[in-house]
């Protein structure tokens, strides 16, 4: 069974293409820009009436702005029956239901359950462009609250719509909560992933896409069309069962395998791949150049990802446009996204196989962990055969190293601005702070499996940090997050980073564990400088890049390695700063980083409490 992906059309249900050049023709039925309101249908007419009249109300204010557009977006969060890897997903029970307005009840055979938006799984793209304001309105019909955050957009001074427990109070079930943020100042390719209650494992994310506006050039010739590829790894197991799983302090095991836009692998083997699964087909026309826009949204697996006799020319991650270089094939590890051309210049007799493989695994292992689409080119022949092609030699244990190296700043190329990437020197400024975050294995900690950066472990407290810190609540957390390892007990705490606004911040994370970890940053691109095996030192910083390390939000740090990062801390809130992996994620390897303006007392640097805030915690009684 296949899915097909039209050109110049969607994969259905969970492909939408926008093109570069159309900046309204491009988004999906529903959203509007600055106009009327096309609506998708509710299941209540009464959440229909207050959502149109919501929306309504919105676009005459976007209207009357003579600023940046608005684009809007009406998101229903649920559950949707799905079977990616062809088994059912594994639940405790058979059924469950979930009472919401109305007394409508929602019913669904709970042997088949994953997250979807709207119904699609994976969810709608988001599509923007620079500078452009983003309104999207949840209705959480899920049977438990629900955030969503948005992997890589940096919500200039505004960690209110960050969608993370240091920042917001969940969205509670049958209720809906407005995000609304721009996309200030920012290009490129980037995803959103629900972020609590190990939602994530159940799907619910998306790409995003944010474009040039039409004053900047790309640094390269306009793509034929636009393709948003998210590739995971997979378990069949309900999310609930595998949130129990780590809560009992035991470890996830092997994933079931690996999933390509929501969707099990071709058969390109009998003995490996069972009959009967869906699988994804991209289809292209001959001589085009497309961009593929991949992205990591798994659990802890890194991806190799590859197309069968096709380059894949870099150009941009994570809203940096890099140094062009070709590729056969490319490491894309857990929270990392990559932009690649590729041109459709083989032979048209048959298929081509699209790739995601396992990294770091034996071969058993790794045949179990191989997702596999179809390149279809419009005259093709007949289906992609034979052997998958190869990945990289798991004995060559710098390979990987030396592809992160080889990742490059474009410099001379503009993006957001028209003035070129490289105008930031940021190997010419001053370091005022340096943290030397230590991550170790899964350790017990008062009678629970936790996993820790510097010995602790953080947990989150009922009243979001932002919220204690907009209300003055005391004793929420504190702002004693240490600077390198202490020679003391691990320990679970609230505690964060005091970071210094406008200082230059240097984060070495060492990772002391046996497995690959990646770790992303809210709020902040920052900048690569080095990576390398052993224990970081002092005279590490004479193998630093300081003038070319590519600007991105989500790193990986191999075991038993350092990777250094320099961040300019210029956008005032808490963000986050948390392990991708999702089983040491919800274990609490993650920290907070306070950056506040002292000299701000007009909302200059940062915007006021948005006036729908969700109150929770000692809050709780604000909520109206």
């Amino acid at each position: 069974m296949r899915c097909s992906l039209r050109q110049s059309g969607t994969l259905t249900p969970q492909l939408q293409i926008p093109t570069e050049d159309d900046e309204i023709e491009r988004f999906p039925r529903d959203i509007d820009v600055k106009g009327g309101i096309e609506m998708l249908p509710s299941p209540s007419s009464s959440l229909r009436v207050s959502s149109l009249l919501f929306f309504l109300a919105l676009s005459l204010i976007g209207a009357g702005y003579g600023g940046d557009p608005y684009v809007f977006y009406q998101w229903e969060v649920g559950y949707v029956s799905a079977s990616p890897l062809g088994v059912k997903q594994q639940v405790r029970t058979t059924h469950f239901s979930s009472l919401f307005p109305e007394g409508r009840i929602l019913k669904l055979d709970a042997s088949a359950r994953v997250i979807a938006i709207n119904g699609q799984f994976p969810g709608p793209i988001l599509s923007a462009t620079t500078n452009w304001n983003v309104v999207v309105n949840i209705l959480n019909r899920l049977d438990e609250p629900f955030l969503v955050t948005w992997n890589g957009l940096q919500h200039r001074k505004n960690s209110w719509q960050d969608g993370v427990l240091g920042t917001n109070c969940p969205i509670p079930s049958g209720w809906n909560w407005t995000y609304e943020f721009q996309v200030k100042d920012q290009i490129g390719s980037f995803f959103y992933i629900p972020s609590i209650n190990f939602q994530k494992a159940a799907g619910g994310y998306g790409g995003i896409i944010v474009n040039n506006r039409n004053v900047i050039p790309l640094p390269f010739g306009l793509p034929d069309g636009d393709i948003t590829i998210l590739i995971s790894d997979w378990y069949i197991k309900d999310f609930k069962d595998l949130r129990k799983i780590i809560e009992d302090g035991n470890d996830l095991g092997v994933p079931d395998g690996v999933v390509i836009n929501g969707l099990g692998p071709f058969r390109y083997n009998e003995s490996i791949v069972p009959e009967g699964i869906t699988y994804a087909t991209i289809t292209v026309d001959p001589g085009k150049t497309y961009r593929f826009r991949v992205h990591n949204v798994g659990f802890s697996t890194s991806l190799n990802f590859r197309i069968q006799n096709h380059n894949l020319l870099l150009v941009e991650t994570e809203g940096s446009y890099t140094v062009q270089q070709n590729y056969t094939n490319m490491d894309i590890h857990v929270g990392q996204s990559y932009s690649f051309l590729v041109t459709m210049d083989q032979n048209t007799a048959s298929d081509y196989y699209i790739v995601a493989s396992a990294r770091f695994v034996n071969s058993t292992t790794r045949d179990r962990l191989t997702g596999v689409a179809l390149l279809h080119y419009s005259s093709s022949q007949g289906p992609a055969s034979g052997p998958l092609p190869d990945g990289p030699d798991e004995g060559d244990t710098y390979f990987s190293v030396n592809q992160a190296r080889s990742i490059r700043w474009n410099v001379s190329a503009g993006a957001a601005r028209p003035n070129p990437q490289g105008s930031f020197r940021y190997g010419e400024i001053t370091v005022t702070d340096v943290y030397v975050l230590v991550n170790t294995p899964a350790e017990v900690i008062n009678g629970q499996m936790r996993n820790t950066l510097n010995g602790i472990s953080y947990i989150a407290p009922s009243t979001p940090l932002k919220l204690a810190q907009q209300f003055n609540i005391p004793g929420v957390y504190k702002l004693d997050f240490p600077n390198r390892m202490m020679n003391r007990p691990a320990k679970v705490d609230t505690s964060i980073i005091n970071g210094t606004y406008k200082g230059f911040m240097e984060i070495i994370f060492q990772n002391n564990d046996t497995m690959i970890q990646s770790y992303h940053m809210d709020g902040y691109a920052f900048f690569v400088v080095g990576m390398d095996y052993g224990t970081w030192t002092e005279n590490s910083r004479g193998t630093y890049n300081k003038w070319d390390g590519v600007a991105r939000s989500t790193i990986q740090v191999y075991p038993g390695a350092w990777t250094a990062i320099l961040v300019y801390l210029d956008n005032v809130g808490i963000w986050n700063l948390r392990a991708e992996n999702l089983e040491t994620w919800y274990r609490g390897q993650e920290v907070y980083i306070s950056v506040s303006n002292p000299e701000d007392s007009s909302n200059k640097t940062e915007l006021p409490l948005p006036n729908d805030s969700i109150f929770c915690g000692e809050l709780s009684s604000l909520q109206g």
